[in-house]
């Protein structure tokens, strides 16, 4: 196993004792004149992190009389054609999108507490993954996310039409990814840097984009670097992505909203085409409904409506060569100002599985069966 670790100041010569016990790892090394170390430790019988056994080591360093210490996993994670490879093994990633709100009655979720409660409804739905959207969450749901054996793709805001063209638009992105992978460079359960969501295709902004997926890569090789896109290609029931981003990362994710923004029968039509030799996720899909508003199964903004199009729409995904993952958006209601529909949204995204107040939606359930089908498949 490769080790590096690296000290505040650029100081030569100062030795760092790492530890990892349980392994029976007791190493030195000396810092070069940038203040790192590396070099490869040797360990026998390592378990490695899966979301079935999410199993972490305590690691000590020691330099003078100060010790560091922390709980780390050991995996890996790569891709191979169309799929994405844990351990070695193919995975299929059964996710859901989060916002850092609240269980219940909004406010930001920035405790363990929360993070659990999240977590804990993301688990009852069958997911081993979440998409922590559209920025990087406190620290307390990745390590939690860790310990419950919960994957994490996470996101910096670079979203819709900005600045392309402006240089410190750039650094300001360079400088919130480096923040981003350096805070969870050592936590098992993050395989994935997504570098932007629904960003309008332009010279300009693949050159933006391109720089960050290179950033990325040069702070961490070891993950996969991924964005959500947007399909560019309609026509009739054929939809085609055609991204020139697609080279830029591993995964190829986008996302779509058949049923919602289009007629809520046209999921069952729709063909997909996606020329990429490269694992698929459907970074966002859904619809809203009001928890405890019912209906005919018609009639938008019910969770009868809501239910339908999640059943349309897995039935549709199912049908993709190459899906690797689904985070539909999203796990819970969420507080929008921009959401002004009166008796129903009343200031509310209302496309959660789950209301604000906590109540489970007529879909939860569908995704949670579809969840429990995708892990009997992917054994």
């Amino acid at each position: 196993m490769l080790f590096t670790a690296e000290l505040n100041s650029k100081t030569l010569g100062k030795d760092i004792e790492v530890n990892i016990p349980e392994l029976k790892v007791n190493q030195i090394f000396t810092t070069d004149s940038d203040g790192k170390i590396s070099g490869k430790i040797k360990i026998k019988n390592l378990s490695l992190w899966s979301p079935e056994d999410p199993k972490l080591y305590s690691v000590e360093l020691k330099l003078d009389n100060s010790i560091l210490k922390d709980e780390i996993g050991f995996r890996t994670i790569e891709t191979s054609g169309k799929k994405i490879l844990l351990n070695g093994n193919p995975i299929y990633l059964r996710g859901i999108s989060i916002h850092e709100e609240k269980t219940e009655g909004g406010g930001r979720a920035n405790s363990v507490e929360d993070a659990q409660k999240l977590l804990g409804w993301a688990k009852e739905l069958g997911c081993n993954y979440v998409r922590l959207a559209h920025y990087p969450h406190n620290e307390y749901m990745v390590r939690e996310a860790e310990k419950m054996g919960i994957l994490v793709w996470s996101e910096i805001p670079v979203y819709w039409t900005i600045s392309w063209e402006n240089t410190a638009t750039l650094e300001n992105a360079k400088r919130q990814l480096t923040d981003m992978i350096n805070r969870d460079r050592n936590r098992a359960n993050v395989i994935i840097w997504s570098i932007a969501n629904e960003t309008p295709h332009g010279d300009s902004r693949e050159k933006f984009l391109a720089q960050l997926a290179d950033h990325a890569r040069f702070l961490d090789s070891s993950r996969l670097i991924s964005m959500a896109m947007e399909v560019t290609s309609a026509e009739n029931y054929v939809n085609r992505l055609e991204d020139n981003m697609n080279k830029y990362v591993d995964v190829i994710s986008f996302n779509e909203y058949i049923g919602w923004y289009r007629d809520v029968n046209d999921a069952p039509k729709m063909v997909w085409e996606i020329p990429y030799n490269k694992p698929i996720i459907i970074s966002e899909f859904g619809g809203g409904a009001k928890a405890g508003f019912h209906g005919e199964p018609n009639q938008r903004w019910t969770e009868e409506f809501q239910e339908i199009l999640y059943n349309q729409n897995v039935n549709m995904l199912d049908k993709i060569d190459g899906l690797a993952g689904t985070t539909p958006w999203i796990l819970k209601d969420f507080r929008s100002p921009k959401r002004l529909l009166n008796g129903i949204q009343d200031y509310y995204n209302r496309k959660g599985l789950i209301s604000d107040n906590g109540e489970k939606k007529k879909a939860f359930y569908v995704m949670k069966k579809w969840y429990e089908k995708k892990k009997e498949e992917w054994k």
